[in-house]
């Protein structure tokens, strides 16, 4: 436990340096760097120690904070979270390294990597802490420390309207979390974790648990701030935002199901719920996006949406009585946290180095960049891969337990979790289709074909610090997909502790997964070795004979240019018009005129409905109604204290009037 206060010390040691030494980039970027790495290398020690069996570690000293102690501790879920925390944290700070140059002039680096560390040492917290009012500092932290990140840009409006909607959605989410706490310990008098009772009400603590996480996860509907403050962030911070800073809301959730104890059938049939429509709708949004970066933000909602799946099967499970439900429900879903945090981190940081190469993040605008960028285009193939589900990387092995799961639900009819499995399988095939469809325009549009507009004449490959991050992340993708039967296994001790199954049937049945799991995986090795051998066999066969090069049919237009290549909004057009309904999109068409035609075009616009159809009324409804009251701002401190005095005079006699 000392081992990981003190990786806390160097992340806060690190930040508090690089803020002192902000007058000089070059030594506020060497200390930011440095003490995030060295913090988040101290930190994967004491979690990869409890994973591979060693006892959980604890930390409880009194404090003068009411209501329990400083209460820390590492036991299998906390350390399950914190290796992709330090993880994916470490590596984007060596990317941010190199990508934070570009804003040396007129930014402060020191302010950046201050509040880049202390979000890393927050977010640890907040998957240690055993203390809700801990918990709740950190969480707090966490939030002010990411909005910072946000609106590191403050000049442009744009970034300045993510931000205060990311800190409203936070903050509502974070008062959903204060209830439940309240609640949770109302029974014992104590905010300790280990001492929280959970007897009656259990409905209306899942439902404060589902808003308060969930929003930070960003479950539809709650998920708003997201697609609009991950593409206003350093594109290091939105690798580290959409990896690991929404998993704390699935941790918090996971958490707070080990409190609860038996809950409803209806929080699994919710938690599906929850799943297929930001799965579906959160696919369907990224696919109809514009922005390279917002497209990966409303993928991560679509990942979210897995996660809440896997974790919906798994109560179902519980509830019914079917272990291997519950282990595969429960695996899936916290596999594809791990796996998310893999593929979504290399994503953006891949957008990173487009943004950073050439300026720009408009679909539209980009093309053919793989020549002057292959590393970069090929890591972000490997993660679009990834995300769409495809052997034999990690992405696959989560989405393959999920269907293992529902599959032998069905099969076994069951009772009560059939019709569930059912729904999920249908879910999971719809998003895993979309996803395909999604990341094959971003990396069809972004990286082949022909330059589309001026950014990418001056294009050029990431920096090396770059490219080590991206290679790293898209090794993790690959290795967990070879080696899927040793890293299902290893999943025992965390289900173990989540499902409260005995570890002798918890073992039983991953081992049962491994099989098919090994036999899949195995064969997309085969079939990747025998497109390896053929492709150097006609090679080589190429190399002994001249070869003729043509252009492809060109429709009959003798000089073809780019702009006669598909472009994000007409590739996704058939797709974006079958779900319109849903979408709301809106296409806007220049169609050719006359013989010769010499202009035309084709573009969409997909806003988000949940923001125009629910939360744009809500709020501006809140603030015409706020305004009536405005008569009592008039400037005059004394009257305010007046009010204040009045409030507390109504409260105490309130209070006395208590029998």
């Amino acid at each position: 436990m000392l081992l990981l206060l003190l990786a806390l010390g160097f992340l806060v040691g690190g930040g508090v340096a690089a803020l002192l030494t902000q007058a000089s980039p070059r030594w506020s970027t060497l200390l930011g760097v440095g003490g995030a790495v060295a913090g988040c290398g101290l930190g994967l020690i004491p979690a990869a120690g409890i994973l591979l069996g060693q006892p959980v570690r604890s930390l409880r000293v009194a404090w003068d904070v009411p209501y329990g102690a400083f209460f820390v501790q590492i036991d299998a879920l906390s350390a399950f979270f914190l290796l992709p925390i330090f993880g994916l944290s470490a590596l984007a700070a060596i990317y941010g390294a190199e990508y934070m140059r570009a804003y040396r002039d007129g930014k402060s680096a020191g302010v950046s990597w201050f509040f880049f560390d202390l979000l890393v040492a927050s977010m640890a917290m907040v998957v240690v802490a055993r203390n809700a009012v801990l918990f709740l500092v950190a969480w707090e932290v966490m939030a002010l420390a990411s909005f910072f990140l946000v609106t590191f840009q403050d000049e442009e409006e744009s970034v300045r309207s993510a931000g205060w909607t990311y800190l409203v959605a936070t903050h509502l989410g974070s008062a959903c979390l204060l209830a439940l706490f309240i609640l949770l310990g109302r029974g014992t008098g104590s905010l300790d974790f280990d001492r929280f009772t959970a007897s009656s009400g259990v409905g209306l603590l899942f439902i404060l648990a589902m808003v308060g996480f969930g929003s930070k996860a960003g479950f539809m509907p709650f998920h708003v701030w997201l697609p609009e403050a991950h593409p206003a962030a350093p594109s290091h911070v939105s690798a580290v935002m959409s990896g690991v800073m929404i998993k704390t809301g699935i941790y918090g959730l996971v958490r707070t199901l080990t409190f609860l104890g038996p809950l409803p059938a209806w929080a699994g049939w919710l938690l599906i719920g929850v799943g297929v429509t930001s799965g579906v709708l959160g696919v369907l949004f990224a696919l109809a996006q514009h922005d390279l970066k917002r497209l990966l933000a409303y993928s991560s909602v679509e990942n979210m949406g897995i996660i809440a799946l896997g974790l919906g099967l798994g109560l179902i499970g519980l509830r019914v009585g079917s272990t291997s439900l519950a282990v595969l429900g429960f695996a899936g879903g916290l596999l594809h946290v791990f796996n998310h945090a893999l593929f979504k981190g290399l994503l953006f940081l891949g957008a990173g180095s487009v943004l950073h190469a050439t300026g720009t993040r408009d679909l539209e605008e980009l093309g053919g960049l793989l020549k002057r960028m292959p590393w970069t285009g090929l890591t972000f193939l490997t993660g679009a891969m990834a995300i769409s589900g495809l052997p034999p990387l990690n992405g696959f092995v989560s989405e393959f337990l999920l269907y293992l799961g529902a599959f032998g639900a069905v099969a076994s009819l069951a009772s009560g979790a059939a019709v569930p499995a059912l729904v999920v399988i249908a879910g999971l095939a719809l998003i895993g289709g979309l996803a395909l469809a999604c990341f094959t325009k971003a990396f069809g549009v972004v990286f082949l074909g022909a330059p589309r507009g001026r950014h990418t004449a001056r294009a050029h490959a990431a920096g090396p610090l770059m490219r080590i991050s991206m290679q790293t992340l898209a090794a993790g993708c690959l290795l967990i997909g070879m080696f899927a039967p040793m890293v299902v296994r290893a999943l025992a001790p965390l289900l173990e502790q989540v499902t409260r199954l005995p570890p002798d049937r918890v073992r039983l049945e991953l081992t049962h997964a491994t099989g098919p799991l090994g036999w899949v995986t195995v064969c997309a090795l085969g079939l990747i070795a025998l497109a390896t051998v053929l492709t150097a066999l006609r090679r080589g066969a190429l190399s002994r004979r001249s070869v003729d090069l043509a252009t492809t049919w060109d429709c009959g237009y003798g000089q073809p240019g780019p702009r006669m290549q598909y472009t994000a909004s007409s590739f996704a057009q058939p797709l974006t018009d079958l779900f319109r309904p849903l979408l709301g999109t809106r296409p806007t068409a220049s169609l050719p005129q006359g013989l010769f035609p010499r202009a035309a075009s084709f573009s969409t616009d997909t806003p988000d409905l949940y923001r125009e159809r629910l939360y744009r009324p809500i709020f501006g409804g809140i603030a015409r109604t706020l305004s009536a009251f405005r008569w009592l701002q008039h400037g005059r401190v004394q009257l305010y204290v007046l009010y204040i005095g009045l409030t507390l005079l109504v409260l105490l006699v309130w209070k006395l009037g208590e029998p």
